[in-house]
């Protein structure tokens, strides 16, 4: 198969997988729900009156057909009355022309789209940026495309899938050559990123600063200079435009919830030194960890241990942004627990943790991995059909009540891991376990891939 079929089937399968979500309603009452609405009408907004102010869409509720009850507020209205989303403008810029064709049904595919576009760039990326063969590329972009979270966000109307795309081209060019083309998509994804959330730019910033290294120990010079001035440009434009636009340095000034400073987004009184535990609760937590819904992200600690120690060519490139999303994620958001589907807050670095299983998959020369890939794919997607089949028969909702599933798998996995929402003895019991497990997983591996290479 060549990688130009391969990228094209599995774009095709996890944007097709993903629209089988598509009708599902996030509550008992609403279709969507939390800032789903609010990005709908921002993109109605810029697509029938060219501006982002939703005043008159949500006096003249527009959100019914995909939010059939009063609309929460959201926004803090201007002094001349007019009120904008305290979300950036990006996404719904990308979906405005399909939410005025086709409503919100077209905005949600284009959604899905965009997973498909994600998986089709993790599958070439690995095999042309990693030295991945096409087919165990295809095989894992697939794995991952069509299982939580990556798919669970390919048809909800939230920026963390369009971000994941940003994230693995800026990785493609950063792997590659930097030149003139590399250079260009190595802006545009680093300048991408804060116009979707403000919350990505730190991952933003790293982007930079390994392109920015890699020309540097390359003494382009010339490189350098258009790249720093690139992004300091658009740094700028960013800055200003928010300051005239929302009246603040981020769209948080232009918020209901943020009257007392656009930093009390991350908590009025955040106790950092606490949300320490967030680093294996992304992970662990029985709810709204990763490993619950597909548990082959377990196989990322050997791939990200065997990736340290061996370093090829690519490692920081894929270590660095991780580490700045997850980073994100466990000291500056303000919850890990949250109104959506679990894994948002690292979906975006996500395409870093596929990668690295894609690239350890194929150098290390153990059968198991990819056996357990295999069963943990059928797993996972298995898990977000019940799931989904439950939404559709009207028994459960996406949003309010997915860990009720009456699936048995998730119930077992449930039972295993531990709880931090509500801590307890067996939370710390359960995580110690579990860190055990995965630290021996992680050098066994290591130590029998470097005896049988």
């Amino acid at each position: 198969m060549t990688l130009r079929r391969a990228c094209l089937l599995v774009g095709v399968v996890v944007a097709a997988f993903a629209c089988v979500a598509l009708p599902a309603r996030a509550t008992y009452a609403e279709r969507t729900t939390a800032d789903e609405p609010q990005y709908l009408l921002s993109a109605l907004s810029l697509w029938e009156d060219g501006d982002l102010y939703v005043d008159d869409e949500i006096a003249a509720e527009r959100y019914r057909p995909f939010h059939e009850v009063a609309l929460p507020r959201q926004t803090e209205p201007r002094e001349d009355g007019r009120e904008l989303s305290p979300h950036d403008p990006l996404l719904p810029a990308v979906l405005a022309a399909p939410m005025g064709l086709g409503g919100w049904a077209a905005a949600k595919a284009v959604v899905a789209g965009l997973g498909g576009a994600l998986a089709a760039l993790l599958c070439w990326t690995a095999h042309r940026r990693l030295a991945v063969p096409v087919r165990p590329a295809a095989g894992v972009a697939l794995a991952f495309g069509i299982t939580p979270p990556l798919t669970s966000y390919a048809t909800q109307v939230y920026p963390e899938l369009p971000a994941a795309l940003a994230v693995t081209v800026a990785v493609a060019a950063l792997t590659g050559s930097l030149r003139r083309g590399g250079l260009v998509a190595l802006v545009l994804a680093v300048a991408a990123l804060p116009w979707l959330g403000v919350k990505y730019a730190p991952v933003a910033a790293v982007l930079a600063a390994v392109g920015f290294a890699r020309l540097l120990r390359a003494r382009r010079v010339g490189s350098v200079l258009a790249l720093a001035a690139a992004l300091v440009g658009l740094g700028v434009a960013y800055l200003v435009a928010h300051h005239v636009v929302y009246g603040g340095w981020t769209v948080y000034a232009a918020g209901d919830h943020f009257t007392d400073g656009e930093l009390t987004v991350v908590g009025r009184d955040p106790e950092h030194l606490g949300r320490t535990r967030r680093l294996l609760g992304l992970w662990l937590d029985r709810d709204f960890g990763l490993l619950v819904w597909m548990p082959g992200y377990a196989l990322a600690i050997p791939a990200l241990w065997a990736l340290v120690r061996r370093r090829p060519a690519g490692w920081l490139e894929l270590l660095l942004p991780l580490g700045a999303g997850w980073a994100t994620a466990t000291w500056v958001a303000l919850t890990m627990h949250g109104w959506w589907w679990p894994g948002r807050q690292v979906v975006v670095v996500l395409p870093c943790v596929v990668l690295a299983v894609a690239w350890w998959l194929h150098a290390v020369p153990l059968r198991w991995p990819r056996v357990a890939l295999a069963a943990a794919t059928v797993v996972g997607a298995l898990n977000w059909l019940w799931l989904v089949t439950e939404v559709h028969l009207g028994h459960r909702r996406l949003i309010v009540d997915f860990m009720r599933t009456t699936n048995p798998l998730v119930r077992l996995s449930r039972s295993l891991l531990p709880d931090y929402r509500t801590p307890s003895t067996s939370t710390w019991v359960l995580q110690t376990a579990w860190v055990a497990a995965l630290a021996a997983l992680a050098t066994l591996a290591e130590r029998r891939s470097r005896t049988k290479a």
